[in-house]
């Protein structure tokens, strides 16, 4: 069983992405997402143009489960561009291998969570690839995310607090409590953005737990709380 990357995969990846460079707009990403490693330059709409073919290509299928996480592993650690990264997480959210996104992915999504450390990245992870396998196991994946939500890394614990994010009324709201309350006094942005964002968006589906979550935890920061409550009419 093949379990080292798919080699042609990745040439064909990089190829169809350096074909398609806009070094003006590559440098205009590079400076918006203070990226220290250079864009292409492709929209979203170009790259997710010039993936789709490559990924349902037959040609280019995974044979293993092994193949699969060492191709993600070699577009997202030989990657000389972010777009290359954006590859990785394409591939490891395609629909062909959605079987694979289970408990035994998740140190490989908090492998790629540690080195991405930005948010484009972590969240798109966070909220499908980590997501996904909450959701599908619930309790084990509550402990890990419980263990995530006090990791020395802020953006591990951002992805344990924004990965019910789009759960609706399957969220847990225990643990969403649990991996909130020890960053409640994190000074850091993104974790309070973080903490705001997961409160808005089940604000959507239960606004009275939400709205009772707040008053309950009086030293919500400004921003976590504003986010919170955004939707809802509420002062904040």
């Amino acid at each position: 069983m093949t379990t080292g990357p798919h080699l042609d995969l990745v040439s064909a990846v990089r190829a169809a992405l350096e074909q398609q460079a806009d070094p003006v707009r590559a440098a205009g990403q590079q400076r918006y997402m203070k990226s220290t490693m250079p864009y292409f330059g492709l929209t979203a709409p170009q790259l997710k143009a010039a993936l789709g073919p490559l990924l349902r290509d037959p040609a280019f299928a995974m044979e293993s489960r092994g193949q699969w996480v060492a191709t993600i592993g070699a577009l997202w650690e030989e990657a000389t561009h972010r777009e290359q990264w954006y590859a990785a997480i394409a591939l490891a959210r395609h629909r062909a291998y959605r079987a694979w996104v289970d408990s035994e992915a998740m140190p490989l999504w908090e492998r790629l969570i540690r080195a991405g450390a930005w948010w484009d990245v972590v969240d798109d992870i966070a909220t499908h690839l980590v997501r996904d396998t909450v959701l599908a196991a619930p309790a084990v994946e509550g402990l890990r995310l419980r263990e995530w939500a006090a990791a020395d890394s802020s953006w591990v614990r951002r992805a344990a607090i924004i990965c019910q994010v789009g759960a609706g009324a399957r969220l847990d709201q225990e643990l969403l409590t649990d991996v909130i309350e020890p960053n409640i006094d994190d000074p850091d942005f993104f974790s309070r953005k973080a903490i705001g964002w997961a409160l808005r968006d089940h604000a959507r589906h239960d606004p009275d737990w939400v709205l009772a979550f707040v008053a309950a935890h009086p030293h919500l920061s400004g921003l976590s709380r504003r986010e919170a409550l955004k939707h809802l009419g509420a002062p904040a």
